[in-house]
């Protein structure tokens, strides 16, 4: 089982630089819980260090553009201190803003275009992919079960209720039709289950 590397360590100061300032949706809290949450997920796993390194940086080239970084800058610091097989990673789990023409996608092209890439995707990107949707499922589950008022949490979400369970059912169907079937998926499924009917 995967534990503590220095590597691990210097992605998460990465991550940390890069994700400064910026809250998980409709909370306080530093949104370097969730890439901590998903390496977590992934070492229970017992995914290798290159696996657990991917889903820290999972959001970084997505939710990082700005402040003199371009996508170039952090696709190539990616690559130089954690390899291609990380940023490889990365990128498939990366919601792309801009299509092959350099055509800016709407957020359900963006979606589709996501899925699609799912389809060519290698495992080790499946498992981050998976490993992101069971922390933000289980996120919003926790939160619902806490609240009085379902729509303060899915009010968070463009898209709200309807939006976000399309986006969960949509993701956890292209990893079944794409015959990832890893141990991770029964989670997954029992999550968005629960989602659907809370």
């Amino acid at each position: 089982m995967t534990g503590y590397s220095d590597r691990i360590n210097h992605a998460f100061a990465f991550a940390a630089k890069h994700h400064d300032r910026q809250v998980r949706k409709g909370t306080r809290l530093p949104y370097l819980t969730h890439p901590a949450n998903v390496a977590v997920i992934l070492t229970r796993y017992g995914r290798d260090e290159e696996t657990v390194i991917a889903g820290i940086l999972h959001d970084v080239i997505e939710d990082c553009v700005r402040e003199g970084w371009t996508r170039e800058m952090l696709e190539d610091r990616i690559a130089a201190k954690f390899g291609s097989e990380v940023l490889d990673a990365v990128l498939a789990v990366t919601k792309r803003r801009l299509d092959d023409d350099g055509v800016e996608l709407s957020r359900e092209d963006a979606r589709s275009d996501y899925l699609a890439r799912l389809d060519v995707a290698g495992d080790l990107a499946r498992w981050v992919c998976a490993a992101d949707k069971v922390h933000n499922a289980g996120s919003i589950l926790a939160d619902l079960r806490r609240t009085i008022d379902p729509d303060s949490v899915w009010g968070r979400f463009n898209g709200g209720r309807e939006g976000t369970m399309s986006w969960y059912r949509g993701v956890r169907d292209r990893l079944k039709a794409v015959g990832f079937d890893a141990p991770i998926m029964r989670e997954l499924v029992e999550l968005v289950d629960q989602l659907e009917s809370a």
